[in-house]
């Protein structure tokens, strides 16, 4: 493959495996299992597979194999390993390097899933989790010791869309020989340039913008090869989170057009952040690349785009936002984002309801916040629709 083809034509060519039959479409290799031609065979392979031979679909599979190949050269990873879902994208990446006795510095603005992970599992097996707040370098600075072996953060946080800077901690960490883990979903594959700003490893859940159309469950893990071959892999393998064939395949497919589909739902949250600023009901209208932003020019420096997600923060608290959420005609209310169709999520009672409420004061995420994930709609439909619901809230 090409090392200097541009975006869309990596997303739509890039890591492609044929089979003899030649076919333009991939290939879904539906199978759990690969025979040998001989036991000389199988035990070769066992004692080391090469690049295009697979034993077992939980260690790897042509059409996962094409997935990981393709994620890989777009975001300038020398490898990935593919999940079952976001969620085991993050476990894994992280269990499979941690043992007891570790320290981990992490920003405390994490999804709700994340920060279990952080501080009911790790800790459970002995590892130390320090929590600092992500956009304050100096808290960065202090946390990090001799022995902090990760940084963990999400590069723009869910909910309120904080922007961390990724150069910066990625310096702070590496000082003193921490791996920079960053999940990157809000900035998206499209618009990531998180490993030539200094991350280590990248996360995305496949389940959102990858995907795009709310059909299955996915993740990936992007590093280097001896991480992904020699830390990951094994983990993996042995815990059983990797994904399946048809959903890779249908990733593949998602790879295809995700480039055209994130541009144009980031243009729209754009459109719709500028449509509601101001608004008398509106305590806040959030989107990271708009100049309301305090870090709209990190942003812009970081990703050239404020991404596809915005948070609207309606003053008259949790009554005036379910008003809000139940008056909407054509925006659905869900859990999820990075979809087709535009979606309206209330955080304080959903994603992050188990956070205790002195931790959801401190993080942003009041009564009234909303997050707004804008699909591939008409901009001025869902202005419309969301001024018609603002009106009833």
């Amino acid at each position: 493959m090409s090392k200097d083809w541009n975006k869309r034509t990596t997303l739509v060519h890039g890591g492609i495996r044929r089979s003899q039959y030649n076919e333009v479409s991939e290939a879904i290799f539906l199978t759990q299992g690969f025979v040998y031609d001989s036991a000389e065979q199988a035990e070769a392979r066992f004692l080391k597979a090469g690049p295009d031979e697979f034993i077992y679909a939980r260690y790897g599979n042509p059409t996962v194999a094409m997935f990981e190949d393709r994620i890989a050269a777009l975001e300038g990873a020398e490898d990935a390993f593919a999940t079952a879902s976001g969620m085991a994208a993050v476990s894994g990446a992280l269990t499979a390097m941690l043992r007891a006795g570790d320290h981990v510095v992490a920003a405390r603005a994490l999804f709700g899933s994340c920060l279990y992970i952080l501080e009911e599992i790790l800790t459970r097996y002995g590892v130390e989790v320090t929590l600092v707040d992500g956009t304050d370098l100096d808290q960065w600075r202090a946390a990090m010791r001799p022995g902090t072996r990760v940084a963990f953060f999400e590069s723009i946080s869910n909910p309120t869309l904080e922007v961390i800077d990724i150069a910066a901690v990625a310096e702070i960490a590496h000082a003193v020989g921490a791996t920079v883990v960053v999940d990157n979903v809000f900035a998206t594959p499209v618009f990531s340039r998180a490993m030539a700003q200094g991350a280590d490893v990248v996360i995305y859940s496949a389940t959102k913008h990858i995907d795009g159309q709310g059909r299955a469950l996915g993740g990936v893990i992007l590093g280097r090869r001896d991480y992904i071959r020699g830390v990951v892999e094994p983990y993996m393998k042995h815990t059983g989170g990797a994904m399946s064939p048809f959903t890779a395949w249908i990733m593949l497919k998602g790879l295809e057009t995700m480039d055209l589909r994130v541009r144009a739902q980031a243009q729209t949250a754009l459109t719709v952040a500028e449509a509601l600023q101001g608004h008398p009901k509106l305590a806040r209208v959030i989107y990271p690349g708009h100049p309301s932003h305090p870090q709209q020019a990190l942003t812009l420096a970081q990703m050239d785009s404020g991404g596809t997600v915005i948070a609207l923060d309606l003053k008259a608290g949790q009554e005036a936002a379910f008003r809000f959420l139940n008056a909407l005609e054509i925006i659905i209310i869900s859990n999820n984002l990075g979809d087709a169709k535009s979606i309206a999520t209330h955080p304080a009672t959903t994603t992050h309801q188990r956070l205790p409420a002195e931790q959801k004061v401190h993080l942003g995420i009041t009564p009234g916040l909303v997050r707004l994930s804008l699909g591939l709609e008409d901009s001025r439909d869902l202005v419309a629709d969301i001024l018609q619901a603002l009106d009833k809230a």
